[in-house]
């Protein structure tokens, strides 16, 4: 008998650097980042059936208000943009355990639908292939082809669907410091094109990014400045995160950047032993997530 469900921990990203290029006559703009998975994720399950289309999401970080109408939903997306390229399955039943805050740049939403298209891709008994796969992912997001793939660290440009995988960097501790205010990325791109600012420049330094020290000398965030304006918190987040007696504690292979379009600001240790929360300003209105970067990337776990 053939398995009919599948979990993944469908785990969490961070932009070690983003930048924002040039925007094109389709009106998108260009990016170049270098993706890493975090140990922090939803646990995603994916049951295939013979007829009907759910999705259900419950967990620790669901907003009060829920997430929308389903068919909105990036999991339900993917699962049907699957359903229509390959034929299977039937029908399905999603359920999403939230764990990442939403609309926090960590790319929860996008990791659902990357679990959704692994899990559909185990239990189809004539699965597609990598390409197919994330011909898919490409069509849901600029963060999902990175959260389809099996690489825990990843060179993207064009729009996010161009990849390069790279060497995992040894795991390091890192502290999330999320607002109560989330960022809505559409608004940030708007709201960067509104500031008349520079498009980035290419960054692509491939040979610093095999340690810590490397990519700290290239941590850079182009939407944090517009994001910042926008939104307060986060530019004081960020102002006193860079404080040089905390830089100075953290050590010389530390980042301190907003993830994403925001609202999260991410203090990766480049250190496998985190310091004591102690160490970090105590602020009001922010949930403090201590987690660390991944190694891997978790499998797909047929259950039935």
């Amino acid at each position: 008998m053939l398995p009919r469900e599948a979990k993944v921990e469908a785990q969490a990203k961070l932009n070690l650097f983003l930048r924002i290029l040039s925007r094109d006559h389709n009106g998108y703009h260009q990016i170049e980042t270098l993706f890493c998975r975090i140990a922090l994720a939803d646990l995603v399950t994916v049951r295939a059936l013979p007829a009907g289309r759910s999705v259900e999401c419950h967990g620790p970080f669901m907003p009060a208000l829920g997430l929308g109408p389903q068919e909105k939903n990036l999991a339900w997306r993917a699962a049907v943009a699957y359903a229509e390229a390959s034929g299977f399955p039937s029908g399905f039943h999603v359920s999403i355990e939230k764990r990442i805050p939403v609309g926090a740049g960590l790319g929860g939403g996008s990791a659902d639908a990357g679990a959704v298209l692994r899990a559909l891709n185990a239990l189809n008994p004539r699965p597609l292939g990598p390409a197919d796969l994330l011909l898919i992912a490409g069509s849901l997001g600029a963060d999902v082809p990175f959260l389809t793939r099996e690489d825990p660290l990843a060179l993207a440009w064009g729009y996010g669907e161009r990849m390069a995988a790279l060497p995992a960097l040894p795991a390091s501790a890192v502290w999330l410091l999320v607002p109560d205010e989330s960022v809505n990325t559409a608004e940030a791109y708007r709201w960067l094109d509104e500031s008349g600012k520079a498009p980035g420049s290419s960054l692509i330094p491939h040979a610093q990014l095999g340690s810590w020290d490397g990519v700290a000398a290239v941590a850079v965030n182009d939407f944090e400045g517009v994001v910042g304006e926008r939104v307060p918190r986060i530019g004081r987040l960020l102002a006193r995160m860079r404080d040089p007696a905390l830089i100075e504690l953290l050590g010389p292979a530390s980042s301190i950047l907003m993830s994403g379009s925001g609202s999260t600001i991410a203090v990766i240790s480049g250190q496998p032993r985190p310091l004591h929360l102690d160490a970090l300003p105590s602020f009001a209105g922010v949930t403090v997530i201590e987690t660390e970067t991944s190694t891997f990337v978790e499998p797909v776990v047929l259950t039935h």
